[in-house]
C-alpha cells in the first residue's frame, strides 16, 4: 500500500511523515512530571484507562477508526537499565467496538478476527532500544488471528505521577504498531479496507 494511515486521537492522515511527527503527544494535552520520575519495578497494567485504537483506510476515501479494552499484562522496567525492560500484554478480541453496531459483530465473526477461535491477542517484548530520554523502539512477536509475526511499537513517554485514587506510582505511555492485516490471515475486503492497519496505543501502568 502506497499509503501509511497515521492515527491521531483516533483518526489517520493518509501520508507518509517521519517517526518524530507521527509519535507527537495528542494534541492540547500535557502529562505529568518526566521520565527521570519514574522508578523501577514491576508494572501492571491498569485496564481501564489502557485504550488500544486500530483505524484503517476506508475505500480510499476516509480513515475509520475502532478500538479495544480489557487489557491486561505486566512490564518490568528500569529507567537506568532501559534495555532490560520486558512487557507482555494480552488483549480480549471480543472487546472489539466501532460505531457500527453490524460492523462490530462482523468483526468477531470468524470472516474477520474470529474471536471465538482466537480470544486474544498478544504482544510480547523480544528487545527494547532508547531513541532519547522519553522513547524507546519496542521489537516483540505480535499474535493475532492464531498467528504470530515480528511487530515494533514506537513508544514515548507522556507522564509520571502517583494515582491519587490507588496511591500507585503510575506511568503513561503513547504507542504505534503498524503492520498488513494479510499476514495474520484477516483478508476481509483488502484491499478496500486496507491491509495496512495502525494501532494507537494509550497504555497505563501501576508500580506493583
Amino acid at each position: 500500500m502506497r499509503r501509511f494511515i497515521l492515527a491521531a486521537s483516533l483518526a489517520a492522515a493518509a501520508v507518509a511523515v517521519p517517526l518524530t511527527a507521527q509519535m507527537h503527544r495528542p494534541d492540547m494535552l500535557h502529562g505529568a512530571g518526566a521520565p527521570t520520575d519514574v522508578k523501577a519495578g514491576t508494572y501492571a497494567v491498569e485496564s481501564g484507562h489502557t485504550q488500544v485504537a486500530f483505524s484503517v483506510s476506508h475505500m480510499g476515501i476516509s480513515p475509520f477508526a475502532g478500538w479495544f479494552s480489557g487489557a491486561s499484562g505486566s512490564m518490568k522496567l528500569d529507567p537506568a537499565h532501559l534495555d532490560a525492560t520486558t512487557l507482555s500484554v494480552s488483549i480480549p478480541v471480543d472487546s472489539v467496538q466501532t460505531t457500527s453496531g453490524k460492523l462490530v459483530e462482523e468483526l468477531k465473526s470468524a470472516d474477520w478476527l474470529d474471536a471465538g477461535k482466537y480470544p486474544t491477542a498478544t504482544f510480547r517484548s523480544t528487545k527494547v532500544t532508547a531513541l532519547g530520554p522519553d522513547a524507546a523502539r519496542i521489537e516483540g512477536q505480535l499474535t493475532l488471528h492464531g498467528v504470530t509475526k515480528p511487530a515494533v511499537i514506537d513508544a514515548r513517554f507522556f507522564g509520571a505521577a502517583t494515582n491519587p485514587m490507588s496511591k500507585k506510582p503510575s506511568i503513561g505511555f503513547l504507542g504505534r504498531l503498524s503492520f498488513n492485516r494479510s499476514e495474520f490471515g484477516v483478508t476481509k475486503y483488502v484491499p478496500l479496507v486496507s491491509d495496512r492497519t495502525v494501532l494507537v496505543i494509550n497504555a497505563a501502568f501501576e508500580l506493583q
